[in-house]
């Protein structure tokens, strides 16, 4: 069977700077795939359609039967860097990594219900069981850790936003860019966090109900993670009269039931939300960016 990258992958890795790494990558990709399954006697089903928008995800049974999924990220992605969060995590929260000794850039995880996430749920449950998942997640990092930090993170997509042509967002940005660095100033104890977490990445399975997916994980204070929640479904919040006024109920709750200061979670999802934005405008998801800074602007 022909382990081919499906089309919205290969648009999704289109919209940003090409490097040449990734291109190939992309090129390779079904020798790698096949060379992945081989190395680990596993049987293919198929490759996963429409897929994620970074990575090939090839839904396979090991040799004894089990299902699972074999998942194959590009360089950029930092795949070492997920491999190490899901074997540092164990499957407590999060899709448990069952080739942890594997050094060939792809991941062997135990199958989840793809097409059953926590989005499916009314807003408030779907809210509460994202929040719990991912409580689980915010442990101590491993000693010696070489995980990217929210500093390190930040600054690289700070000097990404400065660079914005658009003079519209710029009041956005500059305030964006000084909520960074008054929380950078001022930063709680670390914890490894999943570092892009929303509720498409919470999915059904078998021995607990719900579990995380795809991180991209990366060290630092917890109201960092937990500002991507607050924006979930925001073309639900934009086209709400009482939009803003659910945003600032929806960061009071999340703080509160998470144990994080509430001006702080204010801070990062104001700052997550413009970068996005930018990155949005960067690539030509015009409406994307007119969402996410039209949110921006409540906060």
């Amino acid at each position: 069977m022909a382990l081919e990258p499906p089309p919205r992958l290969i648009r999704a890795l289109g919209e940003t700077p090409r490097d040449a790494d990734t291109d190939d990558w992309l090129r390779k990709l079904p020798e790698l795939a096949e060379e992945a399954v081989a190395r680990r006697d596993l049987t293919v089903e198929r490759v996963q359609v429409p897929g994620g928008r970074s990575s090939l995800v090839v839904l396979v049974r090991l040799a004894d039967s089990t299902p699972a999924v074999l998942k194959l990220v590009p360089p950029r992605s930092r795949p070492a860097g997920e491999r190490a969060a899901l074997a540092h995590w164990g499957g407590l929260g999060a899709a448990r990594l069952l080739d942890p000794a594997a050094g060939d850039g792809a991941l062997l995880l135990e199958r989840l219900q793809r097409d059953v996430s926590v989005r499916s749920l009314p807003e408030a449950k779907s809210m509460l069981e994202a929040a719990g998942t991912l409580r689980r997640l915010w442990v101590a990092p491993p000693g010696g850790h070489r995980f990217e930090t929210v500093a390190e993170r930040t600054g690289r997509q700070a000097e990404a936003m400065r660079a914005c042509p658009d003079p519209d967002a710029a009041p956005l940005v500059a305030a964006a860019l000084a909520a960074r660095e008054a929380l950078l100033a001022g930063a709680p104890e670390e914890r490894l966090l999943h570092g892009t977490f929303r509720q498409s990445k919470v999915l059904a399975g078998e021995r607990v109900p719900w579990l995380a997916v795809g991180p991209d994980p990366v060290v630092g204070e917890c109201a960092f993670d937990l500002a991507r929640l607050v924006r979930d479904r925001v073309e639900d919040l934009i086209a709400t009269p009482s939009g803003a006024a659910v945003t600032r109920r929806r960061i009071k709750r999340l703080a509160e039931s998470l144990d994080v200061d509430q001006e702080r979670l204010r801070g990062w999802t104001l700052f997550r939300a413009v970068e996005s934005g930018v990155r949005a405008l960067r690539v030509g998801r015009v409406q994307d960016a007119e969402l996410l800074l039209e949110f921006a602007g409540w906060l």
